[in-house]
């Protein structure tokens, strides 16, 4: 009987490469779905960033009725192939390297005698945020180049097909640099968002779990509300840079050619000058309701 049960069980090379591996299958299968939940709150909260506010009041649902009027539902779809090669990019890694450093760090702590704490879990979402957002990051330019084409006048949009399409265009028009253009906020705005979303999911359902009775379900569902909100007010300002930089083609340029913002600095401190200090956060709504799905 005992061979029997040895022998049915996986070789242990096949039981490594299966714990090893789903981290990242798990965390490629739950941002994909999210992705294609939130995609149109996502286009219409690039959209709205992109819109100089330092004047005119603008709504969430007005920029969605204009999509709308545009050319109906499609619209707020727009990009949906980007996001979801992002998600089987970035969100593969940030995910699965996260899960990976955790355990590796939980078992650190336990072969010293101690337990994983917040700072632990802080320097895991740091560290995969990181190193994925600068793998992902040519894939984040092509969505918000599709995302904002429609802001273009009409003889002017580049009417990408694909995010294929996109990659394509952009290398061959910019150089294959530009696919990294935007990376450092992208890079900071990821670690800022893995610190509030996975730092803040992980350590809320150990607390849950340590304090409370609730069921399972219930427990993640409140830690994944903690990690929502956390996650949004961490990384709003530096998500609103990086928009803002990885859409310089389609911006104005100054007299000289020059494109507006030289870089993030640079662009946290104009659009301070004209829009105030609030505008960083003027999106909020729209953008928690795209990170609390993927929470």
């Amino acid at each position: 009987m005992e061979a029997t049960v040895q022998k049915d069980q996986p070789p242990g090379r096949l039981r490594s490469i299966i714990k090893v591996g789903s981290p990242f299958a798990v965390g490629c299968g739950s941002g994909m779905i999210a992705t294609m939940c939130i995609q149109p709150m996502d286009t219409v909260k690039v959209r709205m960033q992109l819109i100089d506010r330092s004047s005119n009041k603008i709504s969430p649902w007005s920029v969605a009725r204009s999509f709308l009027a545009q050319g109906g539902i499609p619209t707020l779809y727009a990009g949906l192939s980007a996001a979801l090669l992002k998600q089987l990019i970035y969100g593969t890694s940030r995910l699965g390297l996260f899960a990976t450093f955790e355990q590796k760090l939980e078992r650190r702590a336990h072969e010293r005698c101690q337990t994983l704490g917040f700072g632990g879990r802080a320097i895991a979402s740091l560290g995969a945020g990181s190193i994925a957002a600068f793998v992902g990051n040519p894939t984040e330019v092509s969505l918000v180049r599709m995302q904002a084409d429609g802001m273009r006048p009409a003889e002017q949009r580049k009417h990408y097909s694909s995010v294929f399409d996109a990659l394509r265009r952009i290398t061959r028009q910019e150089g294959i640099l530009a696919l990294w253009k935007g990376a450092g906020p992208n890079i900071i705005r990821a670690m800022s968002t893995n610190f509030g979303q996975l730092a803040f999911f992980s350590e809320s359902k150990h607390r849950i779990n340590e304090y409370t009775d609730l069921s399972p379900g219930t427990r993640t569902a409140l830690a994944a509300s903690i990690a929502g909100l956390a996650g949004t007010v961490v990384s709003l300002p530096f998500d609103f840079v990086k928009t803002r930089l990885q859409n310089q083609s389609l911006a104005a340029t100054n007299a000289g050619g020059i494109p507006i913002y030289s870089g993030s600095i640079d662009c946290f401190i104009k659009t301070t000058r004209r829009e105030g200090l609030l505008r960083f956060y003027r999106d909020f709504w729209p953008y928690l309701m795209r990170i609390a799905p993927h929470s």
